[in-house]
């Protein structure tokens, strides 16, 4: 069977074949030149940070909050907040108050009460 005898769909895939290996070694060499250039650089070193520049940058940023805070926050919606906040902590603490003293008297009833049921001395 000579070489260009072959079926057509076995040709296109021979032929595509060919057509994309120098793309393929073209991809290859460049990736490779690439990694070789980036092992080859040397290393650029971070200036080292102002520490004065970022310490007024934190204090702006904290008088900004205070700021934002005092202006976009009425002082009437905090207090509104805040009774609310209260309110329910004294509703908890009414809750939890109850359940220490329920737990309390159920304790205080199961000591009073004898013991029934089986004992160790009723075996004989």
């Amino acid at each position: 069977m000579p070489p260009f005898d072959l079926e057509p769909q076995n040709l296109a895939t021979t032929l595509a074949a060919v057509a994309q290996t120098p793309m393929l070694a073209l991809l290859f060499w460049m990736m490779h030149g690439l990694r070789r250039h980036l092992h080859d650089r040397p290393e650029e070193a971070a200036p080292p940070p102002d520490a004065g520049a970022l310490s007024r940058t934190r204090d702006e940023l904290a008088a900004f909050k205070l700021e934002v805070a005092r202006t976009y926050v009425p002082l009437s919606l905090i207090r509104d907040v805040d009774q609310r906040l209260s309110r329910q902590l004294l509703r908890i603490e009414e809750k939890l108050d109850a359940v220490a003293r329920a737990a309390t008297a159920a304790q205080a009833l199961q000591a009073a009460q004898p013991m029934r049921g089986w004992h160790s001395e009723d075996r004989s």
